[in-house]
């Protein structure tokens, strides 16, 4: 990991220690309620590792605090202002691509906002989200494949796309110049199926 990845790293496990512990979790019953393994759990919250946005979307789901509050500290403010350059890259392709989170909302629905490049040949497959994620997407520049459950959609520059996030998913670019697309994801009711109690180790 290069600097800027290592220090969101230590970040967004300072986070989820913070969290577990505040709930009184323990590191066995976060890594089950998330459905990760301990090693996972434990290297996250070292911050020895840089987690895949799934890992990430589901440790925050058992938690109830939802992806953006994993990556930022608490803002007390009305506004948040992310500047150029300053959001959590949460997600880098072989080829120079890359996710990035620039912004985001609070539980219980949460709305993340994200700014994403996909290098040619790159191609970034998603998971199932929890249940009544919608996610909206518009290219800015390039073409673009996205998939839904086996079905390709082909994007240009300017189109949008709207479509169920959870469904298993993939965006992909086969083309000869560099995609970049902003991408909106609503996640309705985040916790809601999780308790402040502790879960079953």
């Amino acid at each position: 990991m290069d600097e800027s990845a290592e220090t969101l790293a230590r970040a967004i496990g300072a986070r989820v220690r913070q969290e577990r512990k505040l709930r009184d979790w323990t590191l066995d019953g976060l890594a089950a309620a998330a459905g990760v393994s301990r090693r996972m759990l434990v290297n996250v919250e070292q911050g020895t590792v840089n987690p895949s946005v799934g890992t990430l979307l589901r440790i925050s789901d058992a938690l109830g605090v939802g992806l953006p509050a994993l990556v930022e500290p608490p803002e007390p403010r009305a506004a948040k202002l992310t500047r150029s350059g300053e959001g959590a890259v949460l997600w880098n392709g072989e080829a120079g691509g890359r996710g990035v989170l620039v912004a985001g909302t609070e539980p219980p629905d949460v709305v993340e906002l994200w700014d994403w490049i996909l290098a040619p040949g790159e191609r970034h497959s998603s998971e199932s989200h929890s249940p009544g994620t919608r996610e909206l997407l518009h290219v800015r520049e390039g073409s673009l494949t996205v998939e839904i459950e086996g079905e390709a959609h082909e994007l240009q520059e300017g189109d949008a796309l709207s479509f169920r996030g959870d469904a298993a998913h993939a965006y992909a670019n086969p083309h000869e110049r560099p995609a970049r697309f902003s991408l909106a994801v609503f996640e309705p009711g985040v916790g809601a199926t999780h308790r402040s109690e502790a879960p079953d180790a």
